[in-house]
């Protein structure tokens, strides 16, 4: 399967890192594809080496004023040309979405992908990863928009929110009917 993770490439402390590390094992232990940003630093390095070398492939879409920092040993590498075509060429590319840990540019890729999910235009599974309660306060949001009616399907037909990387892994591959 291909995994879109949208995430971040800024140099975390542990309580981030480890978790995204083993949740990279199990995606290149399961045989799956890592979908991403395609940078080389960061958290996207850690998850990027750690499904290369559990034996997973590497699909990276990096984008023009980025492209200096892309990984060069990734088994594909597009460039975007501004980040718009790069989030549509990342869901494009993969058959479910995982959101980790990140800043403003991964609650932008976030809410796009949900927004679009949404309106349908497409219905891939798509999992909130809430490592060391990150997105705590974004899920009791969600959950007061879904009981407010400002939600125009259920927010469990939008979204997974998963607290470790198993339980992410596990709900992305029943959607598919790999369990």
């Amino acid at each position: 399967m291909n995994i879109c993770v949208f995430l971040s490439a800024a140099d975390l402390d542990d309580r981030y890192t480890r978790p995204a590390r083993e949740f990279a094992e199990l995606l290149g232990k399961g045989g799956h594809t890592l979908v991403w940003g395609g940078s080389e630093s960061g958290l996207m390095k850690v998850v990027a080496d750690g499904v290369q070398e559990a034996g997973g492939r590497l699909v990276g879409v990096s984008v023009d004023f980025l492209a200096a920092s892309a990984r060069q040993d990734a088994d594909e590498m597009v460039v975007a040309r501004d980040l718009a075509e790069r989030k549509a060429l990342l869901l494009e590319k993969a058959d479910a979405v995982v959101i980790m840990v990140g800043g403003t540019g991964t609650l932008d890729e976030a809410t796009e992908i949900l927004e679009l999910k949404k309106h349908g235009k497409h219905t891939k599974p798509v999992v909130l990863l809430n490592t060391a309660g990150f997105y705590d306060g974004l899920k009791e949001q969600f959950r007061r928009m879904d009981a407010e009616g400002f939600l125009p399907l259920p927010l469990t037909d939008l979204v997974f929110f998963a607290e470790d990387g198993v339980a992410a892994l596990a709900y992305l591959e029943e959607s598919a009917g790999i369990r």
